[in-house]
């Protein structure tokens, strides 16, 4: 059985501002634990004019505390950039309010630039190299098992609760998918950005898989662009705005989401088309009946039954209408 998740960047569309897009935010989660989604997870993003998810323990505690039923998490937390024990420290602390719910999810990505990496770490020239040890340390902190040889050995994350926030790590390769089935963690493959390399990855994470205290059986989900019409010509025409707007990300310009009229209007070049040819494999398009037949399809080649969804488009209420026929599909 399909389960559904959001996994939401908090795109601000052209012509709106942080305000109002975060309070449609709030509108957005409320809706999706009445519609049953199972978890609702925050992007972090720095230095950008259209994403509004700078800090997702923030947007966690507060749509967590609008909330009581759907699991709020991060999607994911850079790791690289920061300090275990600190990370340990926040999650544990919405865990406490929030128990069983808030999942923690880390990921190996710089975050923007190599100046505004330098400016998130105070400064200091941190590798992404250090990246394993720093996962495996955050784990540790998680459920109180440093090594007695570990040089903070001694040292608890708090507060204490009884249970550990749910770990996850994102990726979008073979290394990262080892990680995460070295340590027994869930996995979150990141389709809407590298597409094919998912079955080999997978392959990896499923045959790997340790069990621990985390999970008994290895858990994997798929984060995919989906954008669900009432047709697949109404998707498609939707789907222009998210396309534009993954073009110019790209490039560097503009983050904020267009609209299908820009979009429809906009002067695309011969390299322009073909990227956004490249880039919808990154994305599910179509009518209900469109969309249920393709996640199908992934769902059998990944061997998962979870999808986590990311529908970037300019229109606030197309944008909710296609999570509400998403949801008329499997829930």
């Amino acid at each position: 059985m399909i389960t559904l998740s959001i996994l939401d960047q908090v795109p601000i569309p052209k012509g709106s501002n942080s305000y109002a897009t975060l309070e449609k935010t709030r509108e957005l989660a409320l809706l999706a634990e009445k519609l049953g989604y199972q978890r609702y997870w925050f992007a972090e993003h720095h230095s950008t004019k259209g994403l509004a998810s700078t800090a997702p323990e923030i947007m966690m505690a507060h749509i967590a505390a609008s909330t009581s039923r759907i699991k709020v998490g991060s999607g994911g937390i850079l790791l690289p950039q920061y300090s275990p024990f600190k990370v340990a420290e926040n999650f544990r602390q919405l865990e406490a309010l929030h128990p069983n719910r808030i999942d923690l999810g880390v990921g190996r990505s710089p975050g923007g630039t190599a100046k505004t990496r330098l400016a998130l770490t105070d400064g200091i020239n941190k590798s992404l190299n250090e990246f394993p040890r720093q996962l495996t340390e955050l784990s540790h902190y998680l459920t109180d098992s440093i090594p007695s040889s570990h040089e903070f050995t001694g040292i608890k994350a708090a507060p204490q609760t009884e249970t550990p926030p749910a770990l996850w790590l994102l990726g979008m390769g073979e290394n990262s998918a080892q990680q995460a089935a070295d340590l027994g963690i869930g996995y979150v493959f990141g389709h809407f950005i590298k597409p094919l390399r998912g079955e080999k990855t997978l392959k990896t994470y499923y045959e790997k898989f340790h069990p621990t205290y985390y999970h008994p059986k290895p858990q994997a989900i798929i984060a995919i662009f989906v954008v669900c019409g009432k047709t697949d010509e109404h998707a498609e025409e939707l789907a222009q705005s998210q396309d534009l707007w993954l073009l110019k990300v790209e490039k560097g310009l503009d983050s904020r989401v267009p609209s299908v009229e820009e979009a429809k209007n906009h002067s695309y070049t011969k390299t322009d088309l073909e990227r956004i040819r490249h880039n919808r494999r990154r994305m599910v398009i179509g009518s209900p009946k469109t969309v249920k037949q393709q996640l199908d399809e992934l769902s059998i080649r990944y061997q998962t039954e979870e999808f986590m969804v990311l529908t970037n488009v300019h229109s606030f209420d197309e944008r909710r209408n296609s999570y509400e026929r998403l949801a008329s599909i499997y829930l």
